[in-house]
């Protein structure tokens, strides 16, 4: 679930969005029993949740932007249920508007577990949902982001899209940086559910953060990927779990392997062809 693209305060809106939707208290009324009656229950149960950091969450008020590492289907789902729902019950979130809107009832189960509103992704035509985070932003809605502007696809994180910091600066509002620790394990982008066997995942709250004044977005959302890469490491050695180092280290191996495969196939290929180019010029 991609975070959009910051916009500067004075931009206007492509079209005015209808944002009575994303505080409706009918609306939150019914994505709470949403997500504590099936979305919790079910993925508390098909996995091992631990909790960390919940001292952070004490001071904070809304509207503030929540961004964590992505890659897995399971983020969204352990940052609502890990939340409490003071935040949550007034929590958007960005998701991509080619995924997950294309289709009616996609949006609506979309919509309706996670409060989501459309993200253009980089590449699609037109930019019809531009503007939408921000007015919700200051129109007093909190926003969730995944700032890599898509799944990893091998556990280690991208790079941010300065998105989700321009949002904060410009509207003078705090990030809060989350670390999921295990998700990539435990449900792959190659899965539709959970591995068998309720593996361990770590949902990590960092302290809310807030640009410096020498910072602009870019250098804010570096400073906010290194924050979360060290919650992220430093909860999985603690627990003897993947690092991203271990995951880019993996994912090279298996480029290599692959690259070298597909070497040796080419050579053997070119071997054939030479044989029966030779084959054919015998009398």
């Amino acid at each position: 679930m991609p975070g959009p693209i910051g916009s500067d305060r004075n931009e206007p809106l492509v079209s005015e969005p209808d944002l009575s939707r994303y505080r409706s208290a009918v609306h939150a009324s019914a994505r709470y029993v949403a997500q504590q009656m099936v979305m919790k229950p079910y993925f508390w149960s098909a996995l091992h949740v631990h909790i960390h950091g919940r001292s952070h969450l004490e001071s904070l008020e809304n509207p503030l932007v929540v961004i964590a590492n992505h890659s897995s289907h399971l983020d969204a789902p352990l940052i609502f249920g890990a939340l409490p729902r003071r935040i949550t019950g007034n929590l958007a979130t960005g998701a991509a508007a080619d995924y997950f809107f294309e289709k009616k009832a996609k949006g609506a189960a979309t919509s309706l577990f996670f409060n989501a509103f459309p993200v253009d992704r980089k590449g699609m035509k037109g930019k019809k949902n531009r503007g939408i985070a921000g007015a919700l932003l200051s129109d007093g809605t909190s926003l969730l982001l995944f700032p890599e502007g898509t799944r990893s696809r091998t556990g280690a994180m991208g790079r941010f899209t300065p998105g989700a910091a321009a949002l904060s600066i410009s509207r003078d509002v705090p990030v809060l940086p989350i670390a999921l620790v295990g998700a990539h394990a435990a449900m792959p982008t190659t899965a539709s559910v959970p591995v068998n066997g309720r593996p361990h995942v770590h949902v990590v709250f960092g302290r809310a953060q807030t640009a410096a004044p020498v910072e602009n977005a870019h250098r804010f959302s570096d400073r906010l990927r290194r924050y979360i890469l060290e919650l992220h490491d430093t909860t999985a050695r603690a627990y003897g779990m993947p690092t991203q180092e271990d995951f880019r280290r993996a994912a090279a191996l298996r480029k290599a392997a692959k690259d070298a495969l597909a070497t040796t196939k080419a050579d053997k290929d070119r071997k054939a062809d030479t044989k029966k180019e030779k084959e054919g010029e015998e009398p």
